[in-house]
């Protein structure tokens, strides 16, 4: 696979003809690919959920062959070095990678020692260390967040987290593996603008990401594609999912109230979901979406009344880091983990349509992240929750066809009798949904039809939120969202 023809000299990063397994996958993660990218070039690559786009990441930077094991062959060299033959500490002056799950990478016990980490690593004056860390804390918005420790925040304020940490080394070469997964709309935007005045300056980036969208209208932004659309559906059956005994079931939320060390993160939530629709729940980075999601199900203690009919809920999640809900040594034993009679035939729809077919007997931690979660999605399904399924930014890692089936999963549920919750950062996603919610510091600030709420401008304000161009409402008043 030539990504790029022009691999040599005056490139910043190049890999040339570059294949890769990973041991025990039983399975190619890269086939042939060569790539070059010259200082100063933003380079997108984008593909199918589980199309190598990852691995390149990772051949690019040198964490292979360095630290993880498997077969590769081809060359890759960062600055004129080769990554096999070089040191990864000396390699790590002059490339930087921002993982796709980025609580993977971080190490350190505070938000500013996290950043100071790298830097310090880089032998640099304290003087120069301590304006880098002011500089990256404030363009990130995490100043008010250094003293915390990075495993307090929300998934997308270790983005914000791993972003900041790694772009104040200043490296030549960034890659980033989905860096816009977890961030806001707005968070996203100013990335963006920043990767660019990045490029600008001289460094060479490489970003692996789904959310295309947000950098198809930035000059001289090279588009490459890995890959070719994997998941088939044809001939797929209807959802076998059973309609729910006893009529339509109702979600009553009433004066929910959330502390975390000390801090109020929810505020007197009251609130109905009724089954038989898709909610979508949208708001800033670290406003409490999870922390909502976990109250939901009974994870999280909190103040206030969850019930459904007036009974304990029956909530199955997703959570937004799948690493935390796999355990098992194959993906086929992960889904059917316990269950004593499974039914079968769900469980085969599953795999289909969910693209996991070929990968019952791999390790589920061995997958792309939007595997990962997909896995992670079947072993819930497959038992059955009894009144109804929350998912916690479910878009990441995943391609368009993929969260194409996830609605189309999400509205067989619904049409059965569940209720069914989504957080999400990806509008286009949120923009399917039945019912959009708005998420503020202090509640709700919109509640209603997709369409209506999108339109509602005040409230998109007082959350600091953009709409981007592509999410609009259609001519029928429902919304829609661009998906390529």
């Amino acid at each position: 696979m030539i990504l790029e023809a022009e691999v040599g000299l005056g490139s910043a990063v190049s890999a040339e003809q570059v294949t890769y397994g990973y041991f025990g996958t039983g399975g190619g993660a890269l086939t042939g690919v060569s790539l070059a990218v010259a200082p100063g070039e933003i380079v997108l690559i984008t593909g199918p959920s589980g199309s190598g786009k990852s691995t390149l990441a990772r051949c690019l930077t040198g964490l292979i062959p360095h630290l993880y094991h498997g077969e590769m062959k081809g060359v890759c060299s960062v600055d004129g070095l080769s990554t096999v033959e070089t040191p990864l500490w000396e390699l790590a002056d002059r490339a930087g990678l921002v993982f796709q799950n980025p609580s993977e990478q971080l190490l350190a016990t505070s938000v500013e020692e996290e950043i100071v980490f790298g830097l310090e690593n880089l032998g640099l004056a304290a003087g120069e260390i301590r304006a880098r860390l002011d500089e990256a804390l404030a363009r990130f918005g995490l100043l008010e967040m250094r003293r915390r420790s990075p495993q307090t925040l929300s998934g997308g304020e270790q983005q914000k987290l791993a972003l900041a940490a790694m772009t104040a080394r200043r490296a030549p070469v960034l890659v980033l593996d989905e860096p816009l997964s977890m961030l806001d709309t707005t968070a996203a935007t100013e990335l963006v603008a920043h990767l660019t005045q990045l490029a600008r300056s001289g460094t060479a980036v490489v970003l692996c990401e789904h959310r295309a969208e947000y950098l198809e209208n930035i000059p001289g932004v090279r588009v490459l594609k890995m890959g070719e659309q994997v998941l088939d559906t044809d001939g797929l059956l209807a959802a076998p999912f059973q309609s729910r005994a006893g009529g339509p079931s109702c979600l009553t939320v009433t004066g929910l109230g959330v502390r975390l060390a000390g801090h109020r993160v929810l505020h007197d939530l009251t609130f109905e979901v009724p089954a038989g629709q898709v909610l979508s729940i949208v708001g800033r980075n670290g406003v409490g979406k999870t922390t909502l999601l976990r109250a939901l199900t009974g994870l999280q203690s909190h103040e206030g009344t969850v019930l459904v009919d007036g009974d304990r809920p029956g909530l199955g999640m997703v959570f937004q880091n799948a690493d935390l809900q796999l355990f098992n040594a194959t993906v086929r034993e992960e889904i059917l983990y316990r269950l004593p009679e499974p039914d079968m035939e769900l469980y085969g729809w599953l795999l289909q349509a969910l693209g996991l077919g070929s990968y019952e007997q791999m390790p589920p931690l061995l997958l792309s992240e939007g595997e990962k979660k997909r896995v992670a999605l079947a072993t819930v399904l497959m038992r059955g929750p009894r009144h109804g399924l929350l998912l916690d930014e479910p878009a990441v890692g995943q391609d368009a066809a993929h969260k194409r089936m996830l609605i189309t999963i999400l509205r067989a549920l619904a049409n059965a009798g569940q209720i069914v919750i989504i957080t999400t950062h990806d509008l286009t996603l949120a923009a399917q949904a039945d019912r959009l919610l708005l998420l503020g510091p202090q509640g709700f600030v919109a509640d209603g039809p997709v369409a209506r709420v999108l339109e509602d401008h005040a409230a998109w304000e007082r959350l600091g939120l953009v709409v981007p161009d592509w999410v609009r409402p259609d001519r029928d008043g429902d919304a829609s969202g661009v998906w390529r």
